[in-house]
């Protein structure tokens, strides 16, 4: 069995009085895409936001590599391996692709704050546009842009929130590649919440559906087939 780079038990979120996540356990392991599915509102986007430190759980365990890390926040999580890509994206439009990118570098030691090579091996087309702002990026370039972002900061895990939503088929055809090429790697754990059934399930290796925050189906995809995913994810 893969190494687990993440793993958390019990995990509950509030929202003001509103409980959004319902004891939730998880693992993600190294070397594989874990995709969490679902129909809107579930509570998806509200997983990820706890998982990188955007929003305090309100409760679980949370380890990584097995290290408990208590209630981090996003920076201090960033800094030990976790990297989001959010819902949106949230590049910033007047900087430029460039400095996008050299965004990443706060959670970097001075030594290592660099653009690795892989990134534009991933994506070409952002060495084109390293002096563009992001804003002028179309929504596909922006998508590529914030994930290239996120590995800039060296990630051990790797959450992506629904990276193919309202992005032309070329795009998502090369964001699949990427992911791909970075599952094959073998040095990541990669957390992808997707709607997009058959992206998720050619790339996917673990499967997590939720319904009202409760997880109310697992697996490993030799014990969930197609067919009872689309049933489940998306009714």
């Amino acid at each position: 069995m893969a190494d687990e780079l993440l793993s958390v038990d019990g995990l509950t979120l509030h929202y003001g009085s509103s409980r959004i996540l319902n004891g939730i356990d998880l693992t993600a392991r190294r070397g594989e895409v874990t995709c969490i599915m679902g129909t809107n509102g579930v509570g998806k986007t509200s997983l990820l936001k706890a998982l990188s430190g955007t929003h305090p759980r309100s409760g679980g365990g949370y380890r990584l590599a097995g290290q408990e890390v208590g209630r981090l926040g996003a920076h201090d999580l960033a800094r030990r391996g976790v990297g989001y890509v959010p819902q949106g994206r949230d590049i910033f439009p007047f900087l430029t692709v460039a400095e996008n990118l050299e965004t990443g570098f706060a959670c970097l030691p001075r030594g290592e704050r660099r653009v690795p090579e892989e990134i534009f091996d991933l994506f070409p087309v952002l060495r084109d546009f390293l002096p563009r702002r992001g804003g002028d990026l179309s929504g596909g370039q922006q998508q590529q842009l914030a994930i290239a972002r996120a590995l800039v900061t060296r990630p051990k895990v790797l959450l992506l929130d629904e990276p193919t939503e309202g992005i032309q088929p070329s795009v998502i055809k090369q964001i699949g590649n990427a992911i791909g090429v970075l599952r094959a790697r073998g040095d990541m754990a990669i957390v992808l919440v997707e709607q997009y059934l058959s992206f998720a399930y050619d790339l996917g290796d673990r499967f997590y559906v939720l319904e009202r925050g409760s997880v109310i189906l697992s697996g490993d995809k030799g014990e969930v087939d197609m067919d009872r995913l689309a049933r489940t994810a998306t009714i």
